[in-house]
């Protein structure tokens, strides 16, 4: 047996099913061994969207997802889909090959030290140097992965060491232990009802970390149970379903907007695993004057705009389950709440009729969330329609709608929707891009046609990059030519080009009927919509002018 013919049965151990990358020289010995195993290499077109395919793996199972690349330009490559899943808290495991170690020492043919580049964007790595180190390198790998909180590991496999013959007949992949959650004390719980308890105005924050431990259930509970209204972040979208009595929106719009108006308002958040990368508390508690309870996996990060009253650190479901117990139904608290989730509603209800053409980024939306049904899967790219998507596309349930939110990393949208059509292959993946994201991974369309992963790619089109126009225009009251305009490709004959289909929509009353039969065609479309981007800065102008529905 090969040094990594032991590696595949590592994999194999970890339940892993897919390794998303590009072959190389360097991996050779590797892709030949997972030829004759159970565990699927998934060939794509750039190293980054394998990267971005492990990343929306890692969230979407909670398992791991692998991501391969061979040395030197091809492991820089995974780099961006890599610190997605970092500052995104997704587990990852990236394994790369690496240079025979007999020219590891000296200036060498794409020789860089891969080890020493991803540690600023990793949990952890290691270098294989000796086969025998083989079931512990793989083994603590993928527990540090997805220990909380989740993200990447690398493994890094010279070639020399690949292509070894094993020597140690008794070597073997390392037992996946069970994991136990923490116990709950008590006192941290009496101490937590007291603070709610004095609170006039509690409100509380979901995070990503909810999803990740797949604690909506209790969240939900627990507000119903306290009366307590519940905002989330852009990445904990449908922890609580749109339109429940309790839940306002998403915060997370670098602007004053009505969901703001609560946080001004209340005077305990009740953060629940809540990431600061996610929206940092400078923008939501500027005047530090908010007490805080942290209910986390991990204690809170130092922040001086996060004042901690009280952290209650543990499994979230164990947590929220046993705090339940103690606390008793509470009285209805005030509703003036209601009256933000009445304005947003009417945000996006306001242009469901609107055939005004460019069509308008709400009523794209409108008809998009027409279409999927409450457990189908939306996936953002980077950009403008990302704050239309974040702001007013309710979700149903978690892990509906997927961001690129940590490092916002454009190219994001198409590898993850393909990711999430191979776990997923029974619902509806809609991807939803601007023309410039669009274009950073849009080889991968190859790739999307080759797995036959039928998808729904909705081009929000306006010809140029518009999020950073929308930003110049508020800073600057002008934006700039960045050379673009009119130099988009005909998106029809492109898709069509790689197996695919294509539609261009000419008027606004077209985009419904042809989002239905899109997802009927089975097989991957692109829609190319014109996108109306004045309502960027309408939107702008509207924030500043805002006044509270509530007091």
């Amino acid at each position: 047996m090969k040094a990594s013919d032991l590696f595949v049965h590592c994999l194999k151990n970890e339940g892993v099913e897919y390794v998303f990358g590009v072959p190389g020289e360097e991996n050779l010995d590797l892709l030949k061994s997972l030829e004759s195993s159970s565990v699927e290499f998934i060939s794509v077109r750039h190293e980054q969207a394998a990267a971005f395919m492990a990343d929306a793996y890692g969230r979407l199972t909670g398992k791991a997802g692998v991501c391969l690349s061979t040395l030197g330009p091809g492991a820089t490559n995974l780099c961006t889909g890599i610190a997605d899943a970092f500052l995104d808290r997704a587990p990852v495991v990236a394994i790369t090959a690496q240079a025979d170690r007999s020219r590891m020492h000296k200036e060498s043919h794409q020789f860089i030290p891969i080890h020493e580049h991803f540690a600023s964007i990793t949990k952890w790595g290691a270098t294989i140097t000796t086969t025998s180190a083989i079931p512990e390198i793989v083994r603590k790998a993928f527990k540090v992965a997805e220990m909380h909180k989740p993200g990447p590991t690398h493994i890094e496999f010279p070639e020399d060491i690949a292509e070894k013959e094993i020597a140690d007949p008794e070597l073997k992949p390392l037992q996946v232990s069970e994991k136990i959650p923490m116990r709950v004390r008590r006192t941290w719980l009496r101490k937590a009802r007291e603070l709610i308890a004095a609170a006039k105005n509690p409100l509380i924050f979901v995070g990503n970390g909810v999803i990740r431990d797949q604690a909506s259930e209790s969240v939900r509970a627990f507000a119903e149970l306290t009366h307590i209204p519940v905002i989330n972040t852009f990445m904990a979208k449908g922890v609580m379903t749109s339109g429940h009595h309790l839940q306002i929106g998403t915060l997370g719009l670098q602007a004053r907007d009505y969901v703001q108006c609560a946080v001004e308002r209340a005077d305990l958040i009740i953060a629940i695993g809540y990431d600061l990368v996610e929206y940092s508390p400078m923008n939501w508690n500027p005047h530090r004057d908010k007490k805080i309870l942290h209910i986390d996996t991990t204690p809170a990060e130092i922040d001086g705009f996060y004042p901690v009253e009280l952290e209650l650190v543990g499994d979230l479901k164990v947590l929220l389950e046993a705090f339940a117990k103690l606390l008793k139904q509470e009285k209805v608290r005030g509703e003036d709440h209601l009256n933000i989730q009445t304005a947003m509603k009417k945000e996006i209800e306001d242009y469901k009729d609107d055939l005004g053409f460019p069509v308008k980024p709400q009523k794209i939306l409108w008809d998009i969330r027409q279409i999927l049904g409450p457990e189908d899967i939306l996936v953002s790219d980077v950009g403008a329609h990302k704050m239309w998507v974040a702001r007013v596309y309710p979700a149903y349930s978690p892990n509906t709608v997927l961001i690129s939110n940590g490092l916002a990393a454009m190219g994001f949208a198409l590898p993850s929707a393909i990711a999430a059509k191979l776990i997923f292959p029974e619902k509806k993946v809609c991807a939803v891009v601007g023309d410039s994201g669009f274009m950073m991974n849009i080889q991968e369309l190859e790739t999307a046609v080759r797995l036959n992963t039928p998808m729904v790619i909705v081009i929000f089109n306006d010809r140029s990059h518009g999020l950073i126009e929308w930003k110049a225009q508020i800073k600057f009251k002008e934006h700039f030519d960045y050379g673009m305009k009119n130099k988009s490709p005909d998106f029809v004959k492109l898709a069509e080009s790689f197996g695919g289909a294509g539609i261009l929509i000419k008027k606004t009353d077209e985009l419904f009927p042809a989002l239905e039969k899109a997802f009927k065609m089975n097989t991957v479309v692109v829609i190319d919509v014109p996108v109306d981007y004045s309502e960027n800065m309408k939107l702008t102008q509207k924030l500043k002018n805002l006044s509270c529905p509530i007091t």
